[in-house]
């Protein structure tokens, strides 16, 4: 089973105000991937030509099932924060999963977020700012896959280091005993120390993915529980976004625990 994870940049990249759609579906297309977690990811916005990039991901790799969970409703400066209670439709930004195998649930949950301003420090040039950190979501689907059941998990978490940390354990102990395999697939803002510390997972893959000119950090992460292995995997530079997705193929061996 072929697991990936990217932060799309809406499909685009840093120096483009406008998606192509064609190039961003050959892109998602050549990762081949059974299971797609996706983040940053743009519906009916203006900035991607009112596309929705779920829907073209989906029919790109194949997936029978696909789910796009918002965390923000609304277009850029007037965003609303999602609550998972909206009706279907409209301009929204959030993250996605897709598969190939069937789902046998669904399941989306909140995470917790700093709901006033806080102080960040930017490096490039070097100077503090206060930012207002937006909503952040995890979304879970049991799938019924060629190794067994498996739960696979993806999520988009702040880049505030005093806030990711405690919205990766509340996932953590969210997710619970974790006997049945399980993954965690996303754009998780954390080196792999702090990653896997916070998980008690494995990682599945290494490589650096962000920046794409000369990546430095491995921000995005694919964590393994309940048996599950990697055979091989790697970070893989595409023609769009900022960030180079994470591939994983998987193998299960009940007394790997």
């Amino acid at each position: 089973m072929r697991i990936a994870t990217f932060n799309i940049l809406n499909g685009r990249t840093p120096q483009e105000r406008s998606v192509d759609t064609a190039r961003y579906a050959a892109a998602i297309a050549s990762l081949d991937a059974d299971v797609l977690a996706l983040q940053e990811v743009d519906r009916d916005q203006p900035r991607s030509g009112g596309a929705d990039l779920t829907a073209i991901a989906a029919d790109a790799t194949g997936a029978m099932e696909h789910r796009f969970e918002p965390v923000l409703q609304g277009t850029p400066g007037a965003w609303v924060p999602a609550t998972g209670g909206e009706r279907p439709g409209g301009p929204a930004y959030g993250i996605a999963l897709l598969s190939r195998y069937p789902v046998l649930r669904w399941e989306a949950f909140r995470l917790p977020r700093m709901r006033m301003r806080s102080p960040y420090l930017l490096q490039d040039p070097r100077r503090l700012v206060w930012v207002r950190e937006e909503p952040r979501a995890a979304l879970l689907a049991e799938l019924d896959t060629p190794l067994g059941r498996v739960r696979v998990l993806t999520t988009h978490l702040s880049f505030l280091p005093w806030c990711n940390g405690r919205q990766l354990r509340t996932l953590a102990r969210r997710v619970g005993h974790r006997k049945m395999p399980t993954v965690l697939a996303g754009d998780l803002n954390l080196r792999p120390r702090r990653a896997t510390r916070a998980t008690g997972m494995r990682p599945a893959a290494r490589g650096f993915t962000f920046p794409t000119e000369e990546p430095t950090v491995q921000l995005d992460h694919i964590l393994l529980a309940g048996g599950l292995y990697a055979v091989s995997g790697g970070a893989v530079p595409l023609p769009v976004s900022d960030h180079l997705a994470l591939v994983a193929d998987l193998q299960h061996d009940p007394s790997r625990r």
